[in-house]
């Protein structure tokens, strides 16, 4: 999710980035009112951030829903139709209730419902105003009202469609995932996006914003595709199997100095405090440096996290993943016993690794 995007800001427990491809539509917005002359300069950046703020919301309304399931969103992608989003699933929930589809259709129809309500409301405002919703043009930095109720009507619209990532697609995979595997469920869901990717390719021909959505929903679809992939490792490895066994660690009586030293011949960011046979800590070599420069050399107990979670070895990754937002180290224990410990750099390392070689095995299983 990190190529050809940059951060925005965090929401809701999820890390916003903005595609390029959104950046260039905002800008394009913005030249095309600035072009009309001075007076429309300033009009025109408020016509661009109304696109970015009706963007935005529509995907606050799946963060909000999906936060009051207790899932955990880690990240989303801002596209000019709406975006890709991260949220892990809970491990072992098969049997939960809600069930997993009903679920993703909750989180699903959030967005589109909270477009529309958006709409309705600059509708109303329209009408009170007395102006019309049809007068011409429609979408312009000279009635921003007027704008702001066709741009939500559109995001509402165009999410609507069954194609993955839109929230149509979303919806449909959840219900073919009622009755057939996920995967099975999830490879339909990609192909008939695909489908309507290439169809409004097409149908660029006459009009360029069509051509602009296929190209857009082509993308997101491959990006979606990623993302089902990263929640099928998720939801099926065991820490056990990434973990890291072989780690350096500190100990509360360590100087600042002497543990920066250690940190400087190891890759690790974040190391396990230990007394004895007792794990007391965990601290960051960001934490490190921030106490030498703030307080000189100390002890490693002054500058400790004191307060942090465990997990057992067994546990899948969609647990640990949870687990690790907002905290760097997970310690894995084996009957009370430190066995190895997670970071956040080395889950997303073997995360890739497990996903593409899955990827790879899958394509050698459809060419066979």
């Amino acid at each position: 999710m990190r190529s050809w995007s940059f951060p925005v800001g965090r929401l809701l427990g999820a890390d916003f980035r903005l595609h390029l491809s959104f950046v260039l539509l905002l800008a394009y917005v913005w030249m095309a009112e600035a072009l009309r002359g001075m007076e429309f300069v300033g009009r025109g950046a408020e016509l661009a951030a109304l696109v970015l703020l009706s963007v935005t919301a529509h995907e606050l309304a799946h963060l909000a829903v999906a936060r009051w399931l207790q899932l955990a969103p880690r990240a989303v992608l801002l596209f000019p139709f709406g975006g890709v989003n991260l949220i892990v699933q809970p491990g072992g929930a098969a049997g939960a209730a809600p069930s997993r589809w009903q679920r993703e259709v909750r989180i699903a129809v959030a967005g589109p419902l909270l477009s529309l309500v958006l709409a309705a409301i600059a509708a109303c405002l329209v009408a009170i105003a007395g102006s019309s919703l049809l007068q011409q043009p429609v979408f312009s930095a000279s009635d921003l009202l007027r704008s702001f109720f066709w741009i939500n009507a559109a995001v509402a619209a165009f999410n609507l469609l069954p194609a993955y990532p839109l929230d149509g697609g979303r919806i449909l995979r959840a219900l073919l995932s009622c009755k057939l595997p996920e995967e099975v469920a999830s490879r339909r869901s990609v192909a008939v996006s695909q489908a309507f990717s290439m169809a409004l390719m097409l149908a660029g021909f006459w009009s360029a914003w069509l051509l602009l959505g296929g190209v857009f929903l082509f993308i997101g679809a491959q990006l979606e595709e990623h993302n089902l992939m990263f929640q099928a490792v998720l939801d099926t490895v065991r820490l056990e199997d990434v973990m890291l066994t072989e780690f350096a660690v500190l100990s509360p009586a360590d100087t600042l100095q002497d543990a920066l030293t250690k940190a400087l011949h190891t890759l690790q960011d974040d190391f396990p405090v230990v007394r004895g046979a007792d794990m007391v800590g965990t601290i960051s070599r960001q934490s490190i440096t921030r106490a030498l420069r703030s307080h000189g050399n100390g002890y490693v107990q002054s500058a400790m996290n004191r307060v942090y979670e465990v997990a057992q070895r067994h546990e899948s990754l969609a647990n640990v993943f949870r687990k690790i937002t907002g905290q760097q180290l997970i310690p894995v224990v084996d009957e009370e016993r430190l066995v190895g410990i997670v970071t956040f750099q080395n889950l997303m390392r073997s995360m890739a690794l497990l996903a593409e070689s899955r990827r790879l095995k899958r394509r050698e299983e459809e060419q066979d």
